[in-house]
């Protein structure tokens, strides 16, 4: 059909001419779109602010040539006022919706679209910290990808068990016999972070230590960054504020 309705998140928008926008949207059911959306910029305009970053939208597009065109905006989730007045939770978004923008270049699911919204929701109301909140997104939005860490047997040999080195070339943690020499160790409560992580366990997240949740930073971040084989830009950002 060359009209369609569908809810999406807002990625990320370009100028287009005086009026313009170029918007890129992760839909519910037809994966990443680039649209058109004509004279958003004018004052005048009926949705611009509808289609803004961070922001979830229920929209009807005509299917163009290129670029398809947004007809119609409606509200259904305004994350990014209180997404920008918290410069944590700002870069913390920016990660996650560039971490979107990279992973659905191909086919996006309905999964990683419910996973974007609900990260979103969770950085806006402040249900979490925003460090954790992009831990959880990252090691989901993974595993969605199909690149889940291996977190509770080795990754290289298979052998289950608690394992003191984790390393994002080989896929999670590894036993003594796999870790190539000079690997550094991880504390095994930063494992259980981690598992935490990707299973919503927040009460345990919530409580876990300044220190074990940097380091359980540090591996989320090389992780992800190794598997989409080039860096977030966002993420520099964020540890700059640390």
């Amino acid at each position: 059909m060359p009209t369609y309705r569908d809810e999406v998140v807002v990625l990320r928008t370009h100028k287009l001419g005086e009026a313009d926008r170029i918007v890129t949207l992760l839909s519910r059911r037809h994966g990443k779109i680039r649209a058109v959306a004509k004279g958003v910029r004018r004052t005048s305009s009926r949705f611009g602010s509808r289609l803004e970053p961070f922001m979830v939208a229920d929209v009807q597009l005509y299917q163009g040539r290129n670029l398809d065109i947004v007809q119609q905006a409606e509200s259904l989730g305004a994350y990014g006022a209180d997404i920008a007045q918290h410069y944590d939770r700002y870069t913390t978004a920016s990660a996650m919706v560039e971490t979107a923008d990279r992973l659905n270049e191909a086919e996006a699911t309905p999964q990683q679209y419910l996973l974007l919204v609900g990260g979103l929701r969770a950085l806006a109301r402040g249900d979490h910290a925003a460090r954790s909140v992009l831990d959880s997104y990252l090691l989901r939005a993974m595993a969605l990808s199909g690149w889940a860490p291996g977190l509770g047997e080795c990754a290289r040999c298979g052998t289950v068990g608690d394992h003191d080195f984790f390393l994002a070339q080989l896929g999670g943690v590894v036993c003594a016999a796999c870790a190539p020499a000079g690997s550094p160790r991880v504390a095994r409560d930063t494992v259980a972070l981690l598992r935490a992580l990707i299973a919503g366990e927040w009460d345990v997240v919530d409580a876990a230590p300044e220190r074990t949740t940097a380091a359980a930073s540090g591996l989320v971040a090389a992780y992800a960054q190794f598997h989409l084989e080039r860096g977030i830009r966002s993420l520099s950002h964020l540890e700059s504020s640390r």
